[in-house]
């Protein structure tokens, strides 16, 4: 996908990723380095515990939903950074072979009050498993580049 800068998003745009399949070993990979407690880490002290089996850390769920949404190439060329995010909820666990995608939609569109080079994007995000299950969601807010800096009065 062709890279959008700020004046062509439009609220009510939507936007979806490709897939990514998470693997046992990518699951205890990342809770080793970033989340170590046993339901991400140890598949036998997993099967005993509160969610019957490995699953991925929602850190991981979450970094992937933004990379997905990078891969798509939309931000590639415009991306400032990003300025926080609300409401994130984990709804459901992420298991080994489970395929993520995202389906993502502009909700608001704010030029920069100070800065005539840029505009915040809040995007909702909303992951999704291979049996279309919401996993996560979470408002972010982008700071995107302008393709043409506009003169702002004061």
């Amino acid at each position: 996908m062709k890279s959008m800068f700020f004046e062509d998003f439009r609220v009510g745009d939507r936007f979806g990723t490709a897939g990514v399949t998470l693997t046992e070993a990518q699951i205890i990979d990342f809770a080793l380095m970033y989340d170590p407690q046993p339901f991400h880490v140890d598949a036998v002290a997993a099967a005993n515990g509160p969610f019957g089996g490995l699953i991925a850390s929602g850190f991981q769920t979450l970094a992937l939903t933004f990379r997905l949404l990078r891969d798509t190439g939309i931000i590639h060329d415009s991306s400032m950074g990003g300025s926080g995010g609300d409401q994130l909820r984990w709804l459901r666990p992420v298991r080994p072979g489970d395929t993520l995608k995202v389906v993502v939609e502009v909700t608001e569109v704010q030029p920069s009050r100070s800065r005539d080079d840029r505009g915040r994007v809040r995007l909702q995000y909303n992951t999704y498993n291979q049996r279309d299950e919401s996993v996560l969601s979470i408002l972010l807010d982008h700071i995107i580049a302008r393709r043409t800096p506009e003169t702002i009065s004061v």
